[in-house]
């Protein structure tokens, strides 16, 4: 079963730049849209093929999606328990909870036009 994590325990983990990865388990455009900062986008759909290849056993992850009322990083979260992962955390909050709390985003969308 995974854990859940707060806004504030992420953050920390950000802020002490912990060695952990955050995946968002939106969709590829709501990723380029907006995204906390140091996440990567693997969509919950495409969860089971691409856990192997881009997230490494015994590395703590962190997943969220959209808000408290979205549960797919719940699902991501289960899935990822299924195959194995051991140290998982839902950040249940997701990308609402950190927007209300004004915290920083980044977006691919911008980057892309810019580049």
């Amino acid at each position: 079963m995974s854990k859940c994590i707060t806004r504030e325990a992420l953050k920390g983990m950000i802020d002490r730049n912990e060695d952990f990865i955050l995946v968002d388990v939106l969709s590829p455009e709501c990723y380029e849209e907006e995204h906390i900062p140091r996440s990567i986008n693997i969509p919950l759909e495409d969860i089971e093929n691409k856990a192997k290849e881009l997230l490494k056993e015994g590395k703590e992850i962190v997943v969220y999606c959209g808000s408290f009322q979205c549960n797919m990083s719940s699902l991501a979260a289960e899935k990822l328990t299924e195959f194995g992962y051991k140290n998982v955390y839902d950040y249940e909050g997701g990308l609402q909870d950190w927007k209300d709390a004004g915290l920083p985003l980044e977006s691919s969308k911008y980057a892309k036009a810019a580049g």
